[in-house]
């Protein structure tokens, strides 16, 4: 059994996949399996996958219902001790990343850490948005505090307690999981200040034209995690973000 499992979610993604792989490759540390989820693409991505030449990557292709449906499948099949994503689109800020995390889960005894992101230009690679995190108090909830989901490697166990991501949810499961796992006063989580991995994003016309969807998904979770004035909250979460774009 891997130590960590980085699982990866893909749909016709193939030229940003190979360089999630890279990354992962790259690695100092390399007691990881990674577990490839990919919706049926038809960009290459099979072919390619099934060249690869490495125990440690298990992969299946087949149609899902979305992304969430995918991470679930993706949980369902993962061996680690520890379970961390790497999307398609993203990769490890530094050779040594994975090292540090493990290291930390290990001597802290953590349920789960966490810690930054940079959301760089797919087109230019100039960093957009710096995410910096912070070490958690329950009432951050309230003010819209969520820590980047990339960057959450969690124990396998917390996964057991706290089920799958609900795929009711098209854009706000992650938001869901960790409003649930936050929520529970049983697990410890713990903040490491570094950056931990780097998101590609395209153009910004089309990350606005979803935030009405993302601010509805976020309020359904909010109120599905008994959390009261759940509007004003997304409120505060919509604020937050304007200060991390650089």
């Amino acid at each position: 059994m891997s130590s960590i499992s980085i699982i990866t979610a893909t749909y016709n993604s193939f030229p940003t996949l190979k360089l999630a792989w890279e990354s992962l490759c790259s690695q100092g540390f390399m007691d990881w399996e990674w577990v490839v989820v990919d919706g049926a693409s038809t960009d290459g991505t099979k072919e390619w996958l099934s060249t690869i030449e490495d125990k440690r990557i298990q992969w299946k292709s087949e149609k899902d219902k979305g992304i969430y449906d995918a991470l679930n499948k993706g949980l369902g099949r993962a061996n680690g001790t520890f379970i961390g994503f790497l999307h398609a689109d993203d990769f490890f800020a530094t050779k040594e990343i994975l090292a540090q995390i493990h290291a930390t889960l290990v001597s802290t005894n953590a349920d789960g850490i966490y810690g930054d992101l940079k959301y760089v230009s797919s087109e230019s690679g100039r960093i957009i948005r710096h995410w910096k995190s912070e070490d958690f108090k329950p009432n951050l909830l309230g003010k819209g505090w969520m820590p980047p989901h990339p960057t959450c490697f969690f124990t396998k166990e917390v996964y057991s307690q706290m089920g799958l991501f609900d795929t009711s949810f098209k854009i706000a499961a992650d938001y869901d999981f960790l409003l649930r796992c936050f929520l529970n006063k049983d697990f410890k989580f713990t903040y490491i200040p570094i950056v931990i991995t780097h998101m590609r994003i395209g153009g910004a016309s089309s990350k606005w034209q979803n935030l009405y969807k993302k601010s509805k998904e976020d309020i359904r979770a909010l109120s599905k995690n008994k959390m009261t004035f759940p509007l004003w909250i997304v409120v505060r979460k919509i604020g937050s973000k304007l200060k991390q774009f650089i």
